[in-house]
């Protein structure tokens, strides 16, 4: 069967389409059809000439999402999205389908949320998702390509990675007996690499945070390596190998998708460039206003931000006017649906710049005045990586506010060898890793003062028993990447059902 994808192969050449409407517009003898397939999507012209009236009259009352069989000759045409375009010899209509509850006004989420299912047909989830799968194909060939095994991690677990707080508990047969859904595969995947030398997981984590941000869901896909004999060095020089390669492979993969989405080339851009690597007190002191990055100031950068948002309010405002006093005049339908677009797409900039005017002066605030010894929020990461055009790596942590299995600094034990890996563009975090500890006295003492049950991590310190060799790791959220990549505004865009804090169905 062609796919529309395929098209190029067949210019000149008689095809037969499978697909769905995506659109459609009649006028007189003409009709055209956006046709999409799962693959791609393609423009297809219905003449009058060219097929029989009960066929042509098929085309003029189809809608929306109803499934059709088109057969016709591939054309190249340079003004079509791919290229190409289908002029239409026959039309045979598998199901006409009724009023799609999706139009092309503007939905709020909860509306789209409700309506996933069908949501997932839109032109700018389908890329999302095509580039999320082919982010998922990069990751396993940088992987398998290094000589790393994959090796999976249970979903159900006794013991709990970072503390129980945020974990999804039930009942484990026995009663009494507590389970919890995996909120990280990496003390397993420890385990493994202790086997297997080099290995990686790619498999669900969960985390009960009663949390609705832009950036987290409580049931997320994680990458999680471990590597024994590598120290946290060696563990920075694979992320940062890691991530430019997955960005690049992506990039050049998937740029039909990353068209449909209007996505700039800024990151892949920069991508090649040396990722800068500063330590926390380094970052602390950039995100305070203390040292500057390039001859650029962390609140400088912040007050022009907000002073180019108040210009910009002012603009948006005045052009909103504008149109809606043209609105009231007397015009044709096509003017006054250009029109009524344009506001719509004008209130909608509007209402994210006043957030944004109310919300630069708060980050402005909490960069002033962060507190040394405490971990960076969203509008820290923000404000960091607004100064820098790749990703920035943030290494030696206070050990207080990381996990209980990373390594200290033996001349420096108040901190440990860990990186979290920010995004530029305000993405924020999308990596965390860390050289494990491999002292079994220095873990058991970590475990003790993390106040986690000693015996559920029994057969964990074992591994510092028999045969502890140094060794590391890190994690790479995948939707947050999917969302960096394809500039989602949104987490829950990034993955088909998002789960997340009052959200289960459908």
């Amino acid at each position: 069967m062609v796919q529309i994808s395929d098209l190029s192969q067949y210019e000149e050449q008689q095809v037969t389409l499978k697909g769905w409407v995506a659109t459609r517009r009649t006028g007189g003898k003409i009709a055209f059809i956006t046709l999409r397939d799962g693959s791609g999507y393609v423009e297809c012209v219905i003449d009058l000439q060219n097929v029989s009236e009960e066929e042509f009259e098929a085309a003029k009352r189809i809608t929306q999402e109803s499934s059709i069989i088109l057969t016709g000759m591939v054309i190249k045409n340079e003004r079509q999205s791919g290229g190409y375009e289908l002029q239409v010899k026959k039309i045979e209509v598998v199901h006409i389908a009724e009023e799609f509850p999706l139009g092309k006004k503007e939905h709020g989420p909860d509306f789209l949320l409700n309506h996933r299912h069908l949501w997932l047909r839109s032109k700018k989830q389908w890329a999302i998702l095509r580039i999320r799968n082919q982010l998922k194909m990069s990751i396993h060939h940088f992987f398998q390509d290094r000589g790393f095994i994959q090796t999976d991690s249970p979903i159900l677990t006794g013991n709990a990675a970072e503390g129980t707080s945020d974990l999804f508990g039930t009942e484990f047969y026995k009663e009494g007996v507590e389970a919890y859904l995996s909120q990280s595969g990496q003390l397993y995947a420890e385990a493994t690499a202790m086997a297997m030398g080099k290995v990686y997981t790619f498999g669900p984590c969960f985390r009960a945070e009663k949390s609705v941000t832009p950036r987290h869901l409580s049931e997320f896909w994680m990458i999680e390596p471990e590597m024994a004999f590598y120290d946290l060095d060696m563990d920075m020089d694979l992320i940062e190998d890691f991530i430019r390669f997955i960005i690049t492979d992506v990039f050049e993969k998937c740029q039909t998708e990353l068209k449909a989405l209007d996505r700039d080339t800024f990151l892949f851009e920069h991508i090649h460039k040396p990722f800068p690597r500063i330590t926390y007190e380094e970052a602390v002191d950039i995100i305070r206003g203390e040292r500057e990055v390039n001859g650029k100031n962390a609140i400088t950068v912040q007050e022009e931000d907000l002073a180019a948002v108040e210009a910009k309010l002012t603009v948006t405002k005045a052009e909103i006017e504008e149109t809606e006093v043209l609105l009231k005049g007397n015009m044709k339908k096509g003017k006054r649906n250009y029109l009524q677009s344009k506001v719509d797409k004008l209130k909608k900039e509007l209402k994210q710049l006043e957030e944004d005017a109310r919300n630069i002066p708060l980050w402005i605030e909490s960069s002033k005045n962060f507190p040394r010894g405490e971990d960076f929020g969203a509008p820290n990461e923000r404000v960091l990586t607004r100064l820098f055009d790749t990703p920035v790596m943030v290494y030696k942590w206070p050990r207080a506010i990381k996990a209980f299995y990373m390594k200290r600094y033996p001349d420096d034990p108040e901190y440990i060898k860990g990186v979290d890996v920010l995004a530029p563009e305000g993405f924020g975090e999308v990596v965390g890793g860390s050289e494990r500890e491999d002292d079994l006295e220095v873990l058991l003492a970590s475990i003790r003062a993390h106040n986690l049950p000693e015996e559920v991590f029994q057969w964990y310190t074992d591994l510092r028993r028999y045969g502890s060799v140094p060794h590391s790791g890190f994690g790479l959220g995948f939707e947050r990447t999917v969302m960096w990549i394809t500039g989602a505004k949104h987490i829950r865009q990034t993955i088909p059902f998002p789960r997340y804090y009052g959200r289960l169905f459908p």
